[in-house]
């Protein structure tokens, strides 16, 4: 009995002395546990908050499923896209993705109950706009570090801006691989040159010389409207405001549902409501005065017509947009229509430049997800594999899309069939423009690009859960009050801007005032 119990002592020893040696050789693809949170590769055994103290490079001898996120419908084509794009992802990272689509007419519903039921899945297309800070904040996704970052997609890390990862941070952490495309949010106007030339004028690069041509064309072409505007539900502004109002005065406006801005140069970011200032009441002027030279329709505010359209119809002479939608119906211009010659003028060439945020599109690990490693592998290529990227953006080459050298393309046979999804979210400076896309346009981004402002507040986001009722109050007052008065529709302007102020007040402004001013202070302070 003795015997029997010296060789049960002897074997439970080797099995401890076995297990001792396969822990310390790292029993999890060869590298041993530790505690620097970097979440270690699935399909280990670990959890994905378990990290490596050694860096021997991930195990990819398990072939391993992720589960992506997007936003957007289905494309007709996704199997046979993903299909391609799966071949080349078990060469490259032993691993294959399968995506789901939230259509847009339901996925601001359906996106956050996927993180409340905690679904099974990998990678969520996330942004500013879609539940980025409100997910960050609840836990959907998980931190992110620089060490994971650096080890698991060295070619983002390398290549993303230090100011993008920064901006991409809610409450000092990092939760996104955000894209790595640059946008400016300014707006500019498309104008007929053809007109513009045709009467002599001076080339349009100012409030005053676009003034010029407004009354102009107005005074000389009948039935054409020299300026067009598209009211949309919940239109609260002049479709000229961002341009001469933020602009021109570089201020920033906090939140379309409300008139409140700051200086983009004031370090104490001090908000006041726009609607009460000398500027805005000198462009009361300005618009007062086309308005009296038949500048636009005396019916403006209730038309309903497509601006873009009627420029098309020769019916409307100029509209104010973002430069990318400007650059393409300038290409569907010279397309459709060659015997109108139209250009994109930019009002405010020496101003300060906002650049759309880096949270603008990008992407983020769900916080359950079993698969970390090979998820940041999979963005990583998205973002920075040519052959990848050009597949996951624009198709399969020769069918949804022509290329046209390294970095264009023409739209192919069958491009309608892949497309209308978030494949923005790994936008990069891989990014192919539509070879029709006009030179002029891609000259204005690039000399707007030398004038970006970066700011402390640029990446602040307003929690209006107090003041709701206060906002939406506002919010009529503006549509009801400041519209009419923008458009040259009411007589005395003294009068009408004393009386939108004083139905602000009774809505509720100084409260939200307060309350925004509160929230940016703290915002301010977190920084120091």
């Amino acid at each position: 009995m003795r015997r029997k119990n010296t060789k049960f002592m002897f074997l439970l020893a080797m099995i401890v002395a076995v297990s001792a040696f396969l822990s310390a050789c790292g029993g999890n693809g060869g590298s041993t546990s530790a505690q620097t949170n970097k979440p270690a590769e699935s399909g280990s055994g670990t959890s994905a908050n378990t990290v490596k103290e050694e860096n021997t490079g991930p195990d990819l001898s398990e072939e391993v499923r992720l589960k992506m996120l997007l936003v957007g419908g289905k494309p007709a084509d996704y199997d046979e896209v993903f299909g391609e794009l799966n071949k080349l992802l078990k060469e490259k990272i032993n691993a294959t993705v399968e995506a789901e689509f939230l259509d847009w007419s339901d996925w601001t519903q359906k996106y956050p109950l996927k993180f409340a039921a905690n679904e099974d899945f990998d990678i969520a297309y996330t942004a500013n706009w879609a539940f980025y800070n409100d997910q960050a904040r609840k836990g959907g996704f998980l931190e992110l570090n620089e060490d994971l970052l650096s080890t698991h997609m060295p070619q983002t890390w390398a290549a993303m801006p230090a100011v993008s990862w920064e901006q991409a941070k809610v409450d000092g952490k990092l939760y996104m691989v955000p894209n790595n495309n640059t946008e400016v949010t300014d707006k500019v106007v498309l104008i007929r040159e053809d007109l513009r030339k045709k009467y002599n004028l001076d080339p349009v690069n100012s409030p005053e010389t676009y003034a010029n041509y407004v009354k102009t064309i107005a005074a000389n072409e009948s039935g054409l409207n020299a300026f067009g505007a598209k009211p949309a539900d919940g239109w609260k502004w002049h479709e000229l405001d961002q341009i001469l109002l933020e602009q021109q005065n570089e201020w920033n406006l906090v939140d379309y549902s409300m008139p409140l801005a700051y200086k983009l140069e004031d370090a104490s970011s001090k908000v006041f409501n726009v609607y009460d200032t000398p500027e805005f009441r000198q462009l009361l002027d300005y618009y007062k005065d086309l308005a009296d030279n038949k500048g636009w329709s005396k019916n403006i505010v209730n038309n309903k017509n497509d601006v873009w359209q009627d420029i098309k119809a020769g019916k409307t002479g100029s509209y104010a947009q973002n430069l990318g939608t400007v650059a393409f119906n300038l290409a569907e211009m010279r397309r459709d229509k060659p015997e109108y010659e139209a250009a994109i003028v930019d009002l405010t060439p020496d101003k300060k430049k906002i650049g759309a945020i880096s949270t603008q599109n990008g992407m983020a690990i769900h916080v359950t997800s079993k698969h970390v490693e090979r998820s940041l592998m999979l963005i990583d290529l998205l973002q920075n594999d040519k052959e990848i990227h050009d597949l996951t953006m624009y198709g399969i080459a020769g069918k949804h899309y022509e290329p046209v050298g390294d970095d264009k393309y023409n739209a192919g046979p069958s491009a309608a069939n892949y497309t209308g999804f978030s494949n923005w979210g790994w936008n990069s400076q891989l990014n192919r423009s539509d070879a029709s896309y006009p030179v002029e346009a891609d000259e204005i981004l690039a000399g707007w690009q030398e004038k970006v402002y970066h700011f402390p507040l640029e990446t602040f986001v307003f929690d209006d859960s107090k003041v709701k009722n206060e906002v939406a109050n506002v919010g009529n007052v503006m549509l009801r009050y400041a519209i009419p008065l923008e458009y040259g529709l009411i007589a005395d302007l003294d009068k009408g801007q004393e009386e939108l102020n004083k139905q602000l007040k009774s809505a509720g402004i100084d409260k939200i005032q307060t309350e925004l001013q509160a929230q940016i202070d703290a915002f301010l302070a977190a920084l120091q």
